[in-house]
């Protein structure tokens, strides 16, 4: 393989890698903050032993997240250097404010959260890990605002060979971020559900009388199914915005060769990607235009006269991205959201109806269950990069203009298995630790007494 096939493989992994916990933080942070507000609220030690329990997890994914994320950026001036010096003085002002203020501040609340018991104040206490929630957000904001100029550039002009930045305000507000911000949003919160829920169903079924498990489970039943019918809803306006900004994307995910008016949405096709044309098709009519107008009525352009319009506007080229895998991305994304439906529903019915009685099937999908928001989650930011292809800044520039020159294939050989290593001797006794404290659960698990002010 070539530089650029080495060097977006290597960014591919470090990024899946680090994907795996940046959900899981910002939608566990958000319940242990709910749990505790209904510590202080109530005075029950039940939900402070869920706080402290389901800290400790957070804790280690929050600091295992941190150490993934550190090497994205390397790879920056590494294997991208021709794209750092196009884009530098747009893309470095939002994740300059997210380390300056965003990290800084969700980290020095995490502190005061972590060695506060007992040296503050419940409600000090309590408003820390909410700082620490509103900063790992504003975080994520600040990352997906330079994403966004990434798959819709606003705000700029192009002087010198490099995009320079007019508009901070449009940058700030572009629209692609305000659909994938909240996808994010309510993306983390299915993902801690997923989480809580096997954790405690795995703790139940070694002993059904634990209420901390029983009340964790239930939470984590309520806070999934918010997080993934909202996932789900604004996924849907998301895709409303693809079509509309970047079509040639939706015309991959769905291998529309053909503009169709209406068009069908496709539920299994075999394509051939060199003649652009279906081999085998199952398609529902008139969906495709019912996701992008809300109507059965409206056209979809198809790939080929995507491909000659952006011939016509860019010059001559391939602009057709990667078909097969901008398709079965989305589609192993939308199926892995269907299935989080259906265990959740299973969940809801052991905890809810069934009052915790499960057979050894139902235990078997529920620890299950956690592994399809990762699938879903890894799935769908392939499709967003990928999709995008040629353009790493789209209709600006391009993917073979960005990688490094002077950089050799085997300098990034070298850079991507030592990366790949790394993570996994971080990722292993990581999860190793994440295995242990589940299992042990709320057994010798250390209780600061309550003699906290109450002010």
């Amino acid at each position: 393989m070539d530089v650029l096939a080495l060097a977006r493989w290597q960014f591919a992994i470090v990024t899946v890698y680090h994907w795996v916990f940046v959900p899981l933080t910002l939608g566990l942070g958000l319940a242990i903050a709910l749990m505790e507000t209904q510590y202080v609220r109530s005075g029950d030690e039940k939900y402070k032993k869920m706080v402290m329990f389901w800290g400790k997890l957070f804790l280690v994914n929050f600091a295992i997240g941190v150490a993934t994320g550190l090497f994205q950026e390397f790879q920056f001036g590494m294997n991208w250097s021709e794209y750092s010096r196009f884009v530098g003085d747009i893309f470095g002002a939002p994740l300059a404010i997210e380390a300056l203020l965003a990290f800084f501040m969700e980290s020095t609340f995490l502190g005061i959260w972590i060695f506060g018991w007992e040296k503050v104040s419940k409600k000090i206490h309590l408003l820390s890990i909410w700082m620490v929630v509103i900063g790992s957000n504003l975080s994520a904001i600040w990352i997906l605002i330079a994403n966004a100029f990434m798959q819709h550039p606003v705000g700029y002009h192009l002087a010198n060979g490099r995009a320079e930045m007019t508009d901070f305000i449009a940058l700030a507000t572009n629209s692609y971020v305000w659909t994938q911000y909240p996808h994010v949003f309510f993306d983390g919160i299915a993902t801690a559900a997923f989480f809580i829920i096997t954790i405690s169903i795995y703790q139940l079924n070694k002993n059904k009388n634990q209420d901390v498990f029983k009340t964790s489970m239930k939470f984590g039943v309520a806070f999934g199914l918010v997080g993934t019918l909202f996932v789900g809803l604004v996924g849907h306006n998301q895709a409303q915005m693809v079509i509309e900004q970047q079509p040639m994307k939706m015309a991959a995910a769905e291998a529309l060769w053909e503009t169709e008016d209406p068009a069908a949405m496709s539920l299994f096709t075999i394509g051939d990607e060199e003649k652009r044309e279906d081999v085998f098709a199952i398609k529902v009519p008139a969906a495709l235009s019912f996701l992008a107008y809300n109507s059965f009525e409206g056209e979809i352009k198809g790939i080929k006269d995507l491909q000659a319009e952006y011939e016509e506007k860019y010059g001559p080229g391939d602009y057709v991205p990667p078909v097969a895998i901008s398709y079965w991305s989305f589609r192993i994304m939308a199926g892995a959201g269907t299935a989080m439906f259906l265990v959740l529903f299973l969940a809801w019915w052991v905890a809810f109806k069934k009052d915790f009685e499960f057979s050894t099937l139902f235990y078997k999908v529920l620890l299950f269950g956690v592994s399809l928001p990762l699938i879903a989650n890894a799935t769908g930011w392939i499709f967003t990069e990928v999709g995008r292809q040629p353009w790493t800044v789209f209709g600006v520039f391009r993917i073979e203009d960005s990688v490094s020159k002077a950089t050799t294939a085997g300098e990034v050989w070298f850079s991507m298995i030592g990366f790949t290593l790394l993570y996994a001797a971080l990722i292993i006794p990581t999860l190793h630790l994440v295995r242990k404290i589940a299992i042990k659960g709320t057994d010798g698990l250390e209780i600061h007494s309550s003699t906290e002010s109450e002010n």
